[in-house]
């Protein structure tokens, strides 16, 4: 596996584990009757960064190998366009609301990108 491949494969497993802790980190603000704080908005719009260098790195292995399994592809456009649609869906709820909405947000991002992950071969 070159190097380029394998820099997608692993940012893929730690997108999947870094969307759950933040499912988790979510859920866990909605349980304390909490809105969410600044440091979990800030671990989102990583995600969402992440997630587009994710993007990018694999159009660029489309491009460079020109093989690309359509689905994988849907998945992850799907998975850059999760939280910017269910931050602009919460805007208007409760702090708590927000919080749990976002939580399940990323857990639903977190399932999208290991969907992802599974359509490869």
């Amino acid at each position: 596996m070159d190097a380029p491949l394998s820099l997608h494969d692993r940012l893929a497993t730690a997108i999947v584990l870094y969307l759950a802790v933040l499912g988790a980190w979510g859920l866990a603000l909605g349980v304390r009757n909490s809105g969410p704080t600044r440091a979990f908005q800030g671990a989102l719009v990583i995600a969402e960064a992440v997630a587009i260098i994710q993007g990018m790195l694999g159009a660029l292995l489309l491009v460079s190998r020109g093989v690309a399994n359509g689905i994988h592809v849907l998945y992850g456009l799907a998975l850059v366009a999760a939280l910017p649609v269910a931050a602009t869906f919460v805007r208007d709820r409760q702090p708590r609301g927000q919080s749990v909405a976002l939580g399940f947000a990323a857990l639903f991002a977190m399932g999208l990108a290991l969907r992802g992950c599974t359509t490869v071969r």
